[in-house]
């Protein structure tokens, strides 16, 4: 797992396996990132390869330290495959996802 500010306390990019090993990465930087701003916190999903119970548990508590702080966390362009499991979850009822307007390739 791999995590990336793109702007301080705004947007964090997460790339790769958001599982158990990957967990502690993720929750480090996501945490980080509500610490450090003011309103949303866009999590960009949009590298991330897989997301387990153990992920979901790393969004939800970040979504819950968001909402503390007065922020909304959003999710941005996740993969199918990432978005079927926040759906099966029903995490996407909690936690906004957006698609941004990608040109067509």
């Amino acid at each position: 797992m791999f995590a990336t500010t793109i702007e301080e306390g705004a947007v964090v990019a997460l790339a790769g396996r958001l599982d158990v090993q990957g967990a502690g990465t993720a929750r480090d930087a996501l945490h980080a990132a509500v610490d450090a701003g003011t309103g949303r916190l866009v999590v960009d999903m949009s590298e991330v390869e897989l997301l387990d119970a153990t992920g979901l548990g790393v969004l939800v508590g970040t979504h819950r330290r968001a909402r503390l702080a007065g922020r909304q966390l959003v999710l941005l362009d996740a993969a199918p495959r990432v978005t079927r499991i926040l759906a099966l979850t029903k995490v996407n009822r909690i936690i906004p996802i957006e698609w941004s307007d990608l040109p067509a390739a």
